[in-house]
């Protein structure tokens, strides 16, 4: 039985290895979901690997809402748009822009014109959870920008984002809409893997960009189940 709770990423703890395979939806469209009970994990980018814009967002939290699960904690990569939030910092957006696409409504009448957004009151609770157990403090709000994806933006397309937002990723903005259509509350916690391309001293290269992942795997993991065990309790 599923309590309420879901978590949406990259990567997940020992509480995800113990939990129980389910399959939601039609066979052509079947999801798999790790059920925890109190909990439900689920692989963003699915198995084997699928592009940022080739996932099915609406179809990740239907899946979701289908097993009883009633919010989301998701877990972002995201490159950095300022130098003072260096790779190993936590960010907890509170807005985003999506300006390229891809954030769309699976409505084609009237409900397509929503407004969606990360929700207040329980983006502050998993703040909370993640600045008492992370060994980096959160940062409080921030706007995270949606590129389309798979490829890396270029420095120009760089100075234009950080003119407005924080960290930029490929994928929170369409799942905050997916969300809320859904009827799920839905927060993001975004790791800082690198500086953005031309952010840095460095040009960013696929090397340092997984580098970057791999230094912060072990303490996304550590702080994963502490904070999903104080969500759930």
């Amino acid at each position: 039985m599923v309590a309420g709770h879901s978590v949406l990423g990259r990567g997940f703890g020992p509480l995800a290895r113990t939990a129980r395979a389910v399959t939601v939806g039609p066979p052509e469209g079947a999801l798999t979901c790790l059920d925890a009970g109190p909990v439900v994990f689920l692989q963003r980018h699915g198995d084997p690997y699928r592009a940022p814009h080739r996932i099915d967002h609406h179809a990740n939290l239907a899946a979701l809402a289908d097993l009883g699960c009633d919010r989301v904690l998701a877990l972002g990569s995201v490159g950095s748009l300022r130098t003072d939030l260096t790779p190993g910092m936590v960010v907890v957006p509170d807005d985003y822009l999506a300006l390229h696409g891809g954030a769309t409504s699976r409505h084609d009448d009237h409900a397509g014109h929503g407004i969606h957004g990360f929700t207040p009151a329980w983006r502050a609770e998993v703040r909370d959870a993640w600045a008492a157990r992370a060994p980096v403090p959160a940062v409080d709000g921030g706007t995270y920008w949606q590129t389309n994806g798979p490829r890396f933006e270029t420095p120009a397309e760089i100075r234009l984002l950080a003119t407005f937002a924080d960290v930029v990723g490929m994928t929170v903005a369409s799942e905050v809409v997916a969300a809320s259509e859904a009827g799920l509350a839905y927060a993001a916690v975004c790791i800082v893997d690198n500086l953005a391309n031309g952010i840095g001293t460095d040009r960013l290269t696929l090397e340092a960009f997984e580098a970057g992942k791999a230094r912060n795997h072990s303490m996304l993991l550590a702080t994963l189940d502490a904070v999903v065990a104080d969500l759930t309790a």
